[in-house]
This record gives structure tokens, sequence and C-alpha cells, in this order.
């Protein structure tokens, strides 16, 4: 699996535009961390106007990862646009969880998973 992070930051929201974001905040989060297949979208508006958006993707090599990086940008691009709020300074960071090492608690559950 690999986790796919897009940031960026809200553009001159309207006033209505602001509204709505902060009515919805709680269905958004930013202290949760949640990567999915449609994307978790977390903010906290108005303090900051950054939003991070947490994708899963599948990839089975380098090329395919970069393929799923340019996926995730897409679908956040989309949401944002369908919504008709405008965002600048799109960034997307990649994590293949294959490489990332296990910590105590999961070599532990790998061990009893071999015997």
């Amino acid at each position: 699996m690999i986790r796919v992070t897009v940031r960026g930051s809200f553009d001159n929201l309207s006033a209505a535009q602001l509204a709505e974001l902060v009515a919805e905040q709680a269905e958004h989060d930013f202290l949760r961390t949640e990567y999915t297949a449609d994307g978790y979208l977390a903010y906290d508006l108005p303090g900051r106007p950054f939003f991070t958006f947490r994708f899963a993707e599948q990839a089975a090599d380098e090329a395919d990862i970069a393929r799923a990086a340019a996926r995730a940008q897409a679908k956040a691009e989309a949401w944002m646009a369908e919504r008709g709020y405008p965002v600048k300074g799109l960034s997307t960071q990649t994590v293949d969880m294959n490489t990332v090492p296990l910590g105590k608690r999961g070599r532990r559950e790998a061990a009893r998973k071999d015997q």
C-alpha cells in the first residue's frame, strides 16, 4: 500500500465558502490521520488556510508510485473544483508502507503469524 499525502492551501475563500467549511469541520478533523481510497480531507479553519488530503493507493513498482501520486493529486483537485473551493500550492508526498520498518509491536505480530 502507498500512502499519498496532498497538501495545499485554500486561496481567497468567500465568506460563504469559509462558513460552509467551518460548519463541516467536525467531519474533517486535522488531528485524525486516515488514509482511504477516496481520500480523507483534514483542515483547521479559520485558524489556518492549509489542508491535507490523505489517500491509500496501490503500486507495484516505482513507476506506479509516481502514477499513484498523480492520481491522488488529481482526485484532490477534482474534489475542490467540484465544490468551487480555490486552492494553491499543492504538493504531494508518498510513502511505500512495504518499506517502512516494523516497530516492536509489528515485529511481535509478524512473528505470531509465522508460527
